[in-house]
């Protein structure tokens, strides 16, 4: 949509949720995740709402240490970047930044060698959605019944795919039989980073994000993730997307943040859209105005030198203190107009060239990357519901083989109510059963431990 003014939207009715568990494996959580809000319609037209997930890896305290690092740096580099000018180029420079921070940390301290994270960033602005990315970790975005992936794993299992032509981006089609589990690009191996940035995507009210980490990915279907999100409270589907990943094992650490944007996040275009640079141009904005603040000054020196000279010849009074003040104002005038005639001269004479780059107008049909690089079709059906409650029928036989009867007579009871609103098509009351029979799982997970825990770090 295009509008007379500057881009519209305070930012202001954005909802969002974050859950997070460590697994039933780990004994460790090395996944880290950030919100940073805008706080009012200025930073909502500034820099925008900041979410982060970054997914650790290496032994001991190394990958905690690296995701944490990761969304406590890059919304402070984000920012002192002045992110107005151009979002994009802001949050690849950031990333790049952290990137560096990680890599020293790991080549300085042999307790966190070789440490690296994942990282997957979205940021929310008047004139869109932008992704910054690495790794394994997921952006989507849900609209009505279509769940659409925003950003592409950096995994060998996703490289193999690619290159056998099996990772239609419109059908989804199933990754080879590889490890899922060797990603080919982190943050913090390396001193440089390959970032993937997509973008904007415009925003449309009700439209879901959803960044998760691949504990969450890894075991469930894109279309059970949408399914959740659409039909529960945000703080709802983050418990029940966590609660089938802890009923079908949660190998690893899941980390999730649902996201509904509201009227006041609707893209609306300016036609006054400035574009957004995408890389530095070779020389500063700060040196290419110099010159013409220098020619500014000596302009308002000499108007000043003149009106002290005039002062100081008409002068008639009796007092030489005031002539002499005239004067010695005059002079000084004069001089600080040849200073900064010559600072003038010197400053283009030493400006450095801008070189052509490359540049981004929101609005104009232009975009980064190429994604969505999936979608699938998220309409409730009783194929997903059925798959759903199967692995709830296990998660019941495991309690009452724990003897655990009271929550294994719980889940009986959901599913008995679930199975009942499928077969009646009344897939809201059965997605509400069967968060319900999650939600008694998860909790005795807490409870009971029920988690045959590893030391191994993420991956």
């Amino acid at each position: 949509m295009i509008s007379r003014g500057n881009s519209v939207g305070q930012g202001n009715t954005l909802q969002h949720h974050v859950r997070s568990h460590v697994g039933r494996r780990r004994s460790n959580n090395q996944d880290s995740a950030v919100v940073i809000p805008a706080e009012s319609p200025n930073s909502f037209h500034k820099h925008g709402w900041l979410f982060i997930v970054a997914d650790g890896m290496g032994a001991h305290a190394g990958g905690e240490e690296a995701s944490r690092i990761a969304v406590a740096r890059i919304p402070e580099i984000y920012s002192d970047l002045k992110p107005k000018y151009s979002p994009p180029l802001a949050l690849s420079q950031s990333l790049r930044q952290a990137n560096k921070e990680i890599h020293s940390k790991g080549e300085s301290d042999p307790n966190y060698k070789g440490m690296g994270t994942t990282c997957s960033t979205l940021v929310l602005l008047p004139q869109g959605a932008i992704v910054g990315h690495v790794g394994d970790s997921r952006i989507y975005r849900v609209r009505g019944h279509d769940i659409e992936q925003l950003s592409r794993d950096h995994s060998l299992a996703w490289e193999v795919a690619a290159a056998s032509g099996q990772n239609d981006p419109t059908q989804g089609a199933n990754l080879p039989s590889v490890p899922k589990n060797i990603i080919t690009r982190s943050m913090g191996p390396h001193s440089d980073l390959d970032i993937d940035l997509e973008g904007p995507f415009p925003v449309e009210q009700n439209d879901l994000f959803i960044l998760c980490s691949d504990g969450l990915s890894g075991t469930l279907s894109d279309e059970e993730i949408a399914l959740f999100a659409s039909e529960l409270t945000l703080e709802e589907a983050t418990a029940a997307v966590v609660g089938l990943a802890l009923v079908r094992g949660a190998p690893d650490n899941t980390t999730v943040i649902i996201i509904k944007a509201g009227p006041e996040e609707v893209t609306q275009y300016s036609r006054r859209e400035t574009s957004w640079p995408l890389e530095d141009d070779g020389g500063s904005i700060a040196s290419h105005r110099r010159p013409w603040i220098f020619l500014g000054i000596a302009a308002v020196s000499f108007f000043l030198c003149l009106v002290t000279y005039s002062a100081y010849k008409s002068y008639d009074g009796n007092d030489d203190f005031f002539r002499r003040m005239f004067l010695a104002g005059s002079i000084i005038t004069m001089g600080l107009t040849l200073g900064s005639v010559f600072g003038s001269f010197f400053s283009f004479a030493l400006i450095k060239p801008r070189k052509k780059i490359k540049v981004i107008l929101p609005g104009r049909g232009t975009s980064l990357g190429r994604a969505p690089y999936r979608r699938y079709d998220s309409t409730p059906s009783e194929k997903i519901f059925n798959r759903i409650i199967r692995s709830l029928d296990r998660a019941q036989s495991e309690l009452e083989e724990a003897g655990l009867t009271e929550e294994s007579e719980k889940i009986t009871e959901t599913i008995k109510n679930a199975r009942n609103a499928v077969q009646s098509s009344n897939f809201s009351m059965a997605t509400q059963a069967i968060a319900d029979g999650l939600q008694t799982f998860s909790h005795t997970i807490q409870s009971s431990m029920l988690t045959d825990t590893d030391t191994k770090g993420s991956s």
